[in-house]
């Protein structure tokens, strides 16, 4: 089955976004990978802001890290035209908002790594980091991915 139609029977629709911010590309293809910029927890409308730890709950970051998987998925599909050309996702930064004492980053970025296996089966198997620290405009969670294209 195809990416795309597992998109569709999970009611996810990836709009065209502009990928060139002037600064910057949200997603960036060389050779046979595609490179994402960092992704917040923002997508369709929705973001989820504050510090896991004192804000946010795991379920909350969780919620979050697939916001931003989703945000960066929206930036590879308009940069390849579908997701169907990925091969495999390769590797996930996931950097999580996080208050002094709160240690469980991966518990968040699984809200990611899940999503990417319902996807991607087990072409979305990857290697993964999972770090604290302070986020820009106090969003939850941000990622970056680097998947390998077919062909």
């Amino acid at each position: 089955m195809s990416y795309s139609k597992r998109l569709a029977e999970r009611g996810i629709v990836l709009e065209a976004v502009e990928l060139d911010n002037g600064k910057f590309v949200r997603a960036v293809q060389a050779g046979t990978l595609a490179y994402t910029a960092g992704h917040v927890s923002r997508w369709n409308g929705q973001e989820i802001k504050g510090k896991l730890g004192s804000d946010l709950t795991v379920a909350e970051g969780y919620a979050a890290a697939r916001l931003s998987t989703l945000a960066c998925l929206e930036a590879l599909h308009t940069l390849l035209g579908a997701l169907d050309t990925i091969e495999r996702v390769v590797k996930v930064l996931g950097m999580v908002n996080v208050a002094s004492d709160f240690d469980d980053t991966p518990a968040v970025m699984h809200g990611c790594s899940e999503l990417l296996l319902d996807i991607f089966g087990d072409a979305g198997k990857h290697a993964r980091s999972a770090v604290g620290m302070v986020l820009p405009y106090n969003y939850a969670v941000e990622i970056e991915m680097i998947v390998m294209l077919k062909g």
